[in-house]
């Protein structure tokens, strides 16, 4: 399994929104990205990280940065889980694995293997271009992200966006 670095560019893979229409990550392009794949919806941590985006979001937004959760779930969970926490960011689903196969966040172990192939916890910030521009990937599912370091990650990007 292939990993995605800072200075690679982001592989071109199709998810799907909940509306379960294709999305190609190339089609989102044109503004900085950040990706936040995550375990599994209606899990704890996960909740937990994705309400943290929502609340924050006013401030990826004003840089000019958008926001786009991953997870492998079927895209009707994603949806029913982004109402009940009002989250106001795309989830697309990677239900076939491309995406997390791709950049090389494949989980083959968790929840002691009872689930293989989930997302590991993983956060990229590409720029407009499709550049990865920062990578934080977590082997133990239920450690967050550091949100400061990631939006600040997104500033560089946003400002480079506006140059």
């Amino acid at each position: 399994m292939a990993e995605v670095r800072v200075g690679d560019r982001a592989p071109e893979v199709t998810l799907v929104n909940p509306d379960r229409q294709q999305v190609r990550l190339s089609e989102l392009l044109g503004q900085p990205l950040v990706l936040a794949f995550f375990p599994a919806a209606f899990s704890n941590t996960c909740t937990k990280e994705m309400c943290t985006f929502r609340d924050t979001l006013h401030g990826f937004d004003d840089i000019g940065v958008r926001v786009i959760g991953i997870s492998v779930d079927m895209p009707y969970a994603q949806k029913a889980w982004a109402e009940q926490h009002t989250l106001s960011f795309p989830l697309l689903s990677d239900y076939n694995r491309e995406a997390v196969k791709a950049f090389g966040v494949e989980d083959p172990t968790f929840a002691k293997g009872v689930l293989p192939g989930v997302a590991r916890r993983s956060v990229f910030v590409l720029d407009k271009d499709g550049t990865v521009t920062y990578r934080w990937v977590s082997d133990v599912p239920s450690v967050e992200p550091n949100y400061a370091e990631v939006e600040e990650a997104a500033r560089r990007a946003g400002a480079g966006a506006r140059v």
